[in-house]
């Protein structure tokens, strides 16, 4: 654990070497605390990657207060769509139909792969990451974000509360509302509105999934079971034309600098 007050960095990987950080951490996070696994895992050098990695930007929030090597303890993966273009598709169109995004002839992002380091979380080390985003969103004309986020285990019966909450409050707009492929397609009406539990639905949903709601941002159609990744995720959207100024300032914050 680092010792006193973090003294964060932020900047984006600019080698291998940046990567292979991302890549450890996120092992520590996806696979070992969350019994992921995959086809490039690499549980004898810890490393968790794929096939994209090479095609995504990679936000780094490091704390220097840690040891050389070991200094990293958040990542974002961020995919514009000439990078997409690149890769062949974006990695959210393994799980879902991203047709009415790529029709809405708006500028697209693609997050994904966002983890902290278990003693950075609950502090302002999300918030810090989420300035990068901001700094990167202004520069390139971002104007949907979108990517998966996931709940833990397979089973949905426990996530019956919050995913049906998801899917009766907060549901895209039909113009910009991904939809999950059938081979994984899960439900997330499985509570009716009436009978929703709320505040018990909020307090079973995942930080990062309940930050993205504070923000303004939406769900799309249906959950989609990832087997590999021993989860169950959702396709979050953000409209940065949509959002309130409210939930505007709390990304430019970050940008105004």
């Amino acid at each position: 654990m680092a010792m006193g007050e973090p003294q964060f960095e932020l900047r984006m990987a600019t080698g291998p070497d940046d990567i292979r950080a991302a890549q450890r951490l996120r092992y520590a996070v996806f696979v070992e605390e969350l019994g992921g696994d995959g086809a490039m895992v690499d549980h004898e050098g810890r490393i968790e990657a794929d096939r994209f990695d090479p095609f995504f930007d990679h936000l780094l929030l490091l704390d220097r207060q840690r040891p050389a090597g070991d200094r990293v303890v958040g990542v974002y993966r961020l995919m514009g769509e000439e990078a997409a273009a690149r890769a062949g598709r974006f990695y959210s169109e393994d799980e879902y139909d991203l047709s009415s995004l790529r029709a809405s002839g708006r500028r697209l992002l693609e997050l994904g792969r966002s983890c902290l380091h278990p003693d950075y979380r609950g502090g302002s080390a999300m918030m810090v990451l989420w300035n990068g985003l901001a700094d990167y969103i202004a520069k390139n004309g971002i104007e949907l974000m979108f990517g998966v986020a996931s709940f833990h285990g397979l089973d949905p019966a426990p996530l019956a509360g919050p995913l049906s909450l998801l899917h009766h409050r907060h549901l895209a707009p039909e113009d910009i509302r991904p939809v999950a492929r059938a081979e994984g397609f899960q439900s997330m009406s499985l509570i009716a509105g009436g009978d929703l539990d709320r505040p018990a639905a909020i307090r079973a949903m995942p930080a990062l999934i309940k930050a993205y709601l504070r923000l303004g941002g939406f769900v799309g159609q249906g959950a989609f079971v990832d087997r590999p990744f021993n989860c169950i995720d959702v396709c979050l959207v953000m409209d940065v034309e949509r959002m309130s100024e409210t939930h505007r300032a709390i990304y430019q914050r970050g940008v105004a600098r």
